[in-house]
């Protein structure tokens, strides 16, 4: 390669660094033999799940100095994040989302748009850090985490609301801007998927052409990160109450969040995530959290009988589990034969009926009398 490239490039080498990267093993870590029968065939994941899942793959496992091992399984999680890339920019689309036109003024917009602007900003900075150094791996992994956990987890899911309501022309803007950074970011890792989805997206000739992201970092809004870090912690609180108390997700049930007045301007779009009909009702059960109170009316969601004989079984079984762990931790002839493992996974469980006996009693309190 480099000798054809100095005779056709005129003495001018084709690249000035190469990169070495460990042995790829199978997924236990063992070398490949043929004798052993633990050949990978890439061109055989590459029909299965694109190139760029494989790609993706292999650059996630890339840490510099060691090898890396490679599972058929995690080039399956692979693909699914491409194709959740692919519905993320689906769904921009469908909703408007646009490159036309400059950014609107950061200090315009919403505390989730400044957030989603200042997590891309900071992820492009740490990125071309990462990147920089051949810390491939490190860099696919945070790439993934924005792309996945802010964008499509969060971002996505908190402005619903407003493209439902039709008050999203700043966050169509936004939006696009994000995936329009996100794509460029992506493409030397994921190069199929992110030429196809940029050039929709945008309309222009190329990704291969297109400037590398550069950080802006004047959009970097840690107040903005509170915010949505106290939205994140409602919503999954919340979740997580009506999963204990066997609603289903998709069930709307009359509820309302009472907000401090600088997230009040989110509990319309918070109430709309959560399936709760905020209305004239009597709270039958509530939830305490932090600053945040949320209220619901569980009669006819829940059958409290069967609930709350549920949660008493559950509570003595728990109380049971902790009292073992008590006496065996305090039986002097047990702790001294004991190996250290033992010991230590008995604490573990001791911990954890502790933590189960506190929410059983705070789900039986909020349950309706």
């Amino acid at each position: 390669m480099m000798i054809f490239g100095l005779f056709a490039m005129d003495g001018k080498q084709p690249f000035d660094t190469i990169v070495l990267h460990g042995l790829v093993r199978d997924k236990f870590g063992k070398k490949m033999s043929k004798s052993k029968g633990n050949v990978v065939d890439p061109l055989e994941f590459m029909d299965k799940y694109g190139s760029d899942a494989l790609r993706f793959s292999l650059a996630r496992g890339s840490n510099p100095g060691a090898d890396q091992a490679l599972a058929e399984e995690w080039i399956g999680g692979a693909r699914n994040f491409a194709t959740k890339l692919w519905n993320a920019t689906r769904f921009a689309l469908m909703n408007g989302a646009t490159v036309e036109g400059p950014l609107p003024e950061f200090s315009t917009l919403n505390a989730i748009d400044k957030w989603i602007l200042s997590r891309l900003n900071e992820t492009i900075a740490e990125a071309d850090q990462l990147l920089e150094t051949f810390e491939f791996a490190k860099a696919s992994e945070l790439i993934y985490h924005f792309a996945w956990d802010d964008l499509c987890d969060w971002y996505l899911e908190l402005s619903k609301d407003a493209f439902q309501k039709g008050d999203a022309a700043a966050t169509k803007r936004v939006l696009g801007h994000v995936l329009d950074q996100l794509l460029r970011l992506m493409h030397p890792i994921m190069p199929f998927i992110t030429e196809e989805l940029w050039t929709t997206l945008t309309g222009q000739e190329s990704l291969v052409i297109a400037e590398w992201p550069a950080a802006d970092k004047s959009s970097i809004d840690k107040s903005s990160e509170k915010i949505v870090a106290q939205l994140q912690e409602v919503i999954t609180e919340v979740r997580r109450f009506r999963n204990d108390q066997g609603i289903k997700t998709s069930q709307k049930i009359p509820g309302r969040l009472v907000f401090p007045s600088d997230l009040a301007p989110y509990a319309a779009g918070a109430e709309f995530l959560l399936k709760l009909e905020s209305g004239d009702f009597t709270p039958s059960a509530k939830l305490e959290i932090g600053e945040i109170r949320a209220e619901f009316d569980l009669t006819g969601s829940i059958d409290v009988a069967a609930e709350r004989a549920r949660l008493t079984k559950d509570l003595a079984t728990a109380e049971k589990d902790r009292a073992t762990a008590t006496a065996k931790l305090g039986n002097e002839g047990f702790m001294a034969k004991a190996p250290e493992n033992v010991v230590a996974e008995i604490r573990e469980r001791l911990t954890k009926c502790d933590q189960d006996i506190e929410r059983i009693k705070a789900q039986l309190a909020s349950l309706p009398a």
